[in-house]
């Protein structure tokens, strides 16, 4: 998992935060703020934490319990915390600097990855 954050993740994230701000640029206020905060929110989506719990099973050598049941957890998952995601990310967006929320959503996501391990334990 450290080689994924150090490679994907690290190119990913730091990408997607660049493409939020030029998305945004342009907004003011409240408008600005909730999009922001919801355009983060949809890249950390269900998909994302499926491939996040896909990349724990593959390497924990978890093979037989790779399949379909994966995205019925991260939906649940995402449903359940997406009062956390929607906190932690406006102020990730919204208060942090740029050069900082890479930074910033790397400590939240590592708390979400033990969250979204637990997640198959609470929602499979």
């Amino acid at each position: 998992m450290m080689f994924i954050g150090a490679t994907v993740y690290a190119f990913e994230i730091p990408n997607y935060f660049d493409w939020i701000v030029r998305k945004t640029q342009f907004l003011k206020g409240i408008k600005a703020t909730l999009t922001k905060t919801a355009l983060a929110i949809l890249y950390f989506n269900p998909l994302w934490i499926a491939r996040h719990l896909l990349f724990i099973k593959l390497f924990s050598g978890q093979f037989d319990a790779i399949g379909w049941n994966i995205l019925e957890i991260a939906f649940w998952s995402f449903l359940a915390n997406i009062l956390i995601s929607f906190i932690a990310n406006y102020i990730i967006q919204n208060r942090f600097k740029l050069k900082w929320r890479f930074l910033g959503s790397a400590i939240f996501s590592a708390l979400m990855a033990i969250y979204y391990a637990l997640s198959e334990t609470f929602f499979g």
